[in-house]
């Protein structure tokens, strides 16, 4: 079998066969085939696109590449949630602690933020203490013994995955669905949850930009569950905005005790109840309605806020951090942008707003990036919301005063007024099983 012909054949349009598809995986990942040959092979796709049952090979035999969690040791029914990135997206720290307090297992692999987008691992180690890493037995006791456990990426996990996303970032073939929802799902299959449920971002501040380009993900990926013996859901949730209020680790931390309190901004709990009454219908096999009502209920009685406590507690991390929030450590600097005149906020662009942050230095441009855990942005108005001129619309903070410059331009360019009323957005579009 040569490289050669399978760049071929998918050039003309035709489709390749598994033992096509896994030969050029294992070869890839053992440097037998060239960069630009593998690069040639991503373009193919990119133009002639793959069946069903191609996605859902090229997606396993991804997954195969490397480590495959076990988590057999684990009693119970194991569910994950993976979201397509965002800004203020810190629905993990919410979504998690409520499943797990309810009887779901979730033994969680989640990533650090890269440019705009923030990242469950850092918004943890802004706690005191939080420890990201553990040993594998550490990590299954610990789902064992409270049903949560969130830790950074560890071992080999899709390898196949890293190289051919190096060479799609720089080769203009990451806007791909199959190349996507593969990348996406073998990190998935490979992380061992036997529920899925995918958080599928769509608007400014997703990578994503449309609600049909979001649907078309999700239905590619929740195939590719199904052909990998998974349970899956997808749910197309808005990211035109920033959700919830806070931008930034520990300000986001924040706001998800906050939120677990059952003092949330609406368009967070309502994104976080929807996301765990889908995940509690794989772990209960109870329809979503009593699963809302079951999410809901582990807020109001505070069993939700004490399993966050303790995970807290048992990676390590100070759980007074989360009994007082005002323990966190706070910016030496803040600078509030106001209401240049009365009217409506017609748009937020929110991968400005998360580029913005990430200026402050709470985001990465380079993994090598250092982050400052209190630097971030509070948001007080956003998209359809009136506002008095003179008003605070947000509140910028940082501990380098002089990074609010360029901060606050850019922070202004992602908002648009109106004077007329703005009709508020969807924030849940679809949920694809």
């Amino acid at each position: 079998m040569r490289i050669y012909d399978i760049i071929h054949k998918k050039r003309n349009g035709e489709e390749l066969t598994d033992e096509e598809i896994r030969f050029f995986v294992a070869e890839s990942v053992g440097s037998k085939i060239k960069d630009y040959q593998i690069t040639a092979l991503l373009m193919a796709v990119c133009f002639n696109g793959m069946t069903e049952r191609e996605t859902a090979t090229l997606t396993m035999e991804m997954a195969k590449s490397g480590d495959m969690v076990d988590l057999s040791e684990i009693e119970g029914y194991t569910v994950d949630k993976h979201s397509t990135g965002g800004v203020g997206d810190k629905t993990t720290l919410i979504v998690t602690p409520i499943v797990a307090s309810l009887g779901g297992k979730v033994a969680k692999m989640s990533g650090r933020g890269l440019g705009h987008t923030g990242g469950t691992v850092d918004k943890l180690e802004s706690i005191e203490g939080f420890r990201t890493t553990l040993s594998g037995d550490e990590f299954l006791n610990q789902v064992n013994k409270i049903g949560l456990c969130v830790v950074g990426q560890s071992g080999d996990l899709a390898p196949a995955d890293k190289k051919f996303y190096a060479l799609r970032n720089d080769t203009a073939t990451v806007d791909c669905i199959p190349l996507i929802a593969s990348s996406i799902m073998s990190k998935k299959l490979a992380a061992g949850s036997k529920g899925i449920v995918l958080d599928v971002k769509t608007g400014s501040g997703a990578f994503m930009k449309s609600v049909e380009e979001s649907e078309q993900l999700a239905e590619a990926m929740v195939k590719i569950g199904k052909a990998a013996g998974r349970d899956t859901v997808a749910v197309i949730t808005n990211m035109d905005i920033p959700l919830g209020n806070a931008v930034g680790n520990s300000l986001e931390v924040i706001e998800a005790v906050e939120t677990l309190k059952g003092n949330g901004a609406e368009d967070l709990t309502t994104v976080c109840v929807e996301l765990a009454s889908n995940m509690l219908t794989l772990v209960t096999g109870r329809d979503k309605d009593a699963c809302t009502e079951l999410a809901k209920d582990a807020i109001a009685d505070g069993s939700a806020l004490e399993k966050l406590k303790e995970m807290v507690r048992e990676q390590g991390g100070n759980p007074e951090w989360i009994a007082d929030t005002a323990l966190f450590p706070k910016a030496k600097h803040k600078c509030e942008i106001k209401a240049e005149s009365d009217g409506y906020i017609e748009h937020m662009d929110a991968e400005k707003i998360g580029v913005a942050s990430l200026m402050l230095g709470a985001g990465r441009n380079t993994k090598e990036d250092e982050l400052d855990f209190s630097a971030g942005i509070i948001l007080q108005a956003k998209t359809g919301d009136k506002v008095i001129g003179g008003e605070t619309i947000a509140t910028l903070y940082a501990n380098d005063e002089s990074k609010f410059e360029s901060a606050v331009q850019k922070f202004n360019e992602a908002i648009e007024f109106s004077s007329e009323p703005v009709e508020k957005q969807k924030l849940i579009y679809s949920v694809i099983r």
